[in-house]
């Protein structure tokens, strides 16, 4: 049977790259070559598994001369598991047992590794079990157990017990699993080199003290096993089932829909003989490694007795003998295992070596951007000055020179710009707020006015209190606006100087509180004083009127242009078709109701358009004074007032701020001791590779 696994572990080659192989694929791949008279004793129709080739012996022993080659490959793929490789996102090639409870998983296992496992009602295997198998050329075994970060020797008689004292310290007592792993180390003469991970049965009804939702837990454990593209899957069925509808098998289909890392290991063959051929040959569950046939130790049966009990049944039955040599026996499956094994160490180890360079280069850059730990006074007011500094100098190019080359795509940190904007708007607010854009009823709340206004005195003197009472009005309708626009900007700028220095020293939490006090101190205090000073402008407009600006005058001289025309209309005599006045700057007028004349239109007229010159005059003045009030204020918060605050406040009043500086982050302090072990294990990661590279190229010269 012919079968083969992708190159999942480097999905970016197609197969037009063969030529240009990995160099680290091609150096193995000739270190795994084998010999001519190796190949001599190979049956007709080898395996084919991914680009190297399965020779399958007809009288395949346990152990064989490929176990020295891959020995090396293996060792190094074990060291990086025992480090934790894989916590840090690294994915290793690995061998999962998975199988339906009574499945004869256990038996498998025992029959690979000649020794054997624990047995019971219910779920034996509780917590991950990784089975390390290493041919060990001294006759005496050693067997130990590696969890929670020891190691606990035993031996082929108290292995049993030793593998369940050590999941109960790990999943506790009783029937529950846990995700821990229990790392199981067989050096034993005669077993394969193998590194296999056994995992619970599984198994739908909770029995005795099993939590109710043991499938469910058994499950998502065996999903994320058998999930990463670098697991191979040895699916363990037993003859008599119905493989269609095994568990086990319809969770790898999840996961490996074209089988092209699933093999099969079908037990008991010697209780369901029956249509077991046609099972296996008909593939109705599109198996891609191909199945491997065998037959259980039974009762007190020595694993020599087993095996040789094993030939037989595969050579003599009159149904299993008609089963390819090349698919049934222990042998054989050990055999494939190792080489199984092999090819896909090959095939990830450039994108094992990738990744860890790729992990171990990020760590060592983003430690580096972390703040150095402080250790003296000395450098914390290094630091200190330095964050201060930064920061300062980011606030002078966003707030006062209009540079954002530290936030260029950040248009809200584009401060020049913004309150540039918000400049505009409060003209604008000012200009719809303070126009007067009634045409109905033209000038007579002038006249009203000025009837009040009138005094003893000279005729066709215009009354200075009534063009007062008009200024003071228009100057009450706009006086909300500066208040509101002084609340808008300094809310901006506390928002703009708060983000820099959080920027600046986000990595020093005291000093990131106490420099975000300062700033929030400091802003209130300047927003309070442009409040006052806003309050100042508009008190100053409602007292008396002024300007030295010529504009004023260029502007009631042409409104008065046009008093004439507007005199006329009003007194002309005969009918008019219209009773309207178009005068610039204040649009179409209705003067129908000033028919018949008024003794006070003149003066009314007069002072209209002194207070509508004026006022643009007013209005502009208040732009111009907040513009430079503010950029005037800007200026000296950024250029002197916020340091000295924040280094009031950082001193504090027992000036014990810089002490407080050496007590780092809880989170930095996490990040950069996380940082440190995530470092030391790839570099150590790095090493195992370097050293199996640096074997398999002494080896090859």
């Amino acid at each position: 049977m012919a079968a083969e696994i992708s190159s999942n572990c480097n999905t970016n080659r197609s197969s037009s790259a063969v030529a240009a192989e990995d160099p680290i694929v091609k150096m193995v791949r000739l270190h795994m070559n084998f010999s001519d008279e190796e190949e001599e004793d190979q049956v007709t129709t080898p395996t084919a598994v991914g680009a190297l080739i399965i020779p399958v012996h007809r009288d395949a022993p346990i152990v064989s001369s490929y176990n020295d080659r891959i020995r090396p490959l293996l060792d190094a793929i074990d060291k990086l598991r025992l480090l934790k490789v894989m916590q840090e996102g690294i994915q290793l090639p690995t061998i999962v047992v998975v199988g339906d409870q009574s499945s004869g998983k256990s038996s498998v296992l025992e029959s690979l590794a000649g020794i054997s496992l624990p047995r019971g009602q219910g779920i034996c295997t509780r917590v991950p079990l990784i089975m390390r198998l290493q041919n060990h050329p001294d006759p005496q075994p050693q067997i130990f157990l590696q969890f929670n970060g020891k190691t606990v020797p035993t031996d082929e008689g108290q292995i049993s017990d030793a593998i369940s004292k050590a999941t109960e310290e790990v999943a506790g007592k009783g029937k529950g699993i846990s995700n821990t792993p229990l790392t199981l180390v067989v050096k034993k003469k005669g077993v394969p080199d193998l590194t296999m991970v056994d995992l619970p049965g599984i198994t739908r009804v909770a029995i005795l003290d099993q939590p109710e939702d043991i499938y469910e837990q058994v499950s998502q454990m065996i999903m994320e096993f058998i999930t990463p593209q670098e697991s191979i899957i040895l699916n363990v069925l037993s003859a008599g089932v119905d493989f269609s509808t095994c568990e086990s098998i319809r969770m790898s289909q999840r996961v490996d829909k074209t089988g092209e890392r699933t093999l099969v290991v079908v037990t008991k063959a010697d209780k369901s003989p029956e249509g077991l051929l046609e099972k296996i040959t008909a593939d109705d569950v599109n198996i891609g490694l191909g199945y491997v046939c065998v037959r259980n130790r039974i009762g007190d049966e020595s694993y020599e007795q087993a095996r040789d009990e094993e030939t037989r049944l595969f050579e003599r039955h009159h149904l299993l003998s008609r089963i390819s040599k090349s698919m049934v026996r222990i042998p054989v499956l050990a055999q494939k295992l190792v080489q199984i094994q092999a090819t896909i160490i090959v095939k990830c180890l450039p994108d094992i070596f990738k990744k860890i360079n790729e992990k171990f280069s990020t760590n060592v850059e983003d430690l580096n951007k972390l703040p150095k730990h402080i250790s003296s006074i000395a450098e914390a007011m290094t630091t200190f000055v330095r964050v201060l500094g930064s920061a300062k100098e980011s606030l002078k190019k966003i707030l006062l020179q209009g540079e954002f080359s530290e936030y260029p795509d950040e248009t809200a940190m584009h401060c020049t710009a913004r309150l540039a904007e918000m400049i505009s708007k409060y003209f604008s607010d000012l200009q719809s707020s303070g126009s007067d854009h009634q045409t109905d009823n033209f000038l007579l709340e002038e006249i009203k006015v000025l009837e009040e206004a009138k005094s003893i005195g000279l005729p066709n003197f215009l009354p200075k209190t009534a063009f007062h009472t008009f200024l003071r009005r228009k100057v009450k309708d706009i006086s909300m606006i500066p208040f509101d626009f002084v609340e808008n900007v300094w809310n901006y700028i506390e928002k703009i100087v708060i983000s820099v220095l959080m920027k600046h020293s986000d990595n020093y939490p005291q000093l990131l509180s106490s420099t975000k006090r300062a700033a929030r101190n400091l802003i209130a205090k300047k927003k309070q004083q442009s409040l006052d000073w806003a309050n100042d402008m508009v008190e100053m407009e409602k007292l008396t009127d002024y300007t030295c600006n010529p504009e004023s005058t260029t502007s009631w001289n042409n409104l008065m242009s046009y008093k004439n025309e507007f005199m006329d209309t009003v007194n002309d005599r005969p009918r008019r078709d219209t009773w309207k006045i178009n005068i610039e700057g204040l649009g179409l007028i209705d003067i129908a109701h000033l028919r018949g004349g008024n003794s006070l239109l003149h003066e009314a007229f007069d002072v209209k358009m002194r207070i509508t010159a004026y006022w643009n005059v007013v209005l502009r003045r208040m732009v111009d004074c907040m513009a430079l009030h503010l950029v005037y204020s800007v200026e000296k918060l950024v250029n002197g007032e916020m340091e000295k605050e924040i280094i009031h406040e950082v001193m504090g009043h027992q000036g014990n701020g810089l002490e407080r500086m050496l007590e780092e982050s809880p989170s930095v302090a996490d990040k950069r001791q996380r940082l440190k072990n995530s470092i030391e294990l790839l570099k150590e990661a790095k090493d195992v590779l370097g050293n199996i590279i640096d074997g398999v190229v002494t080896n090859s010269d």
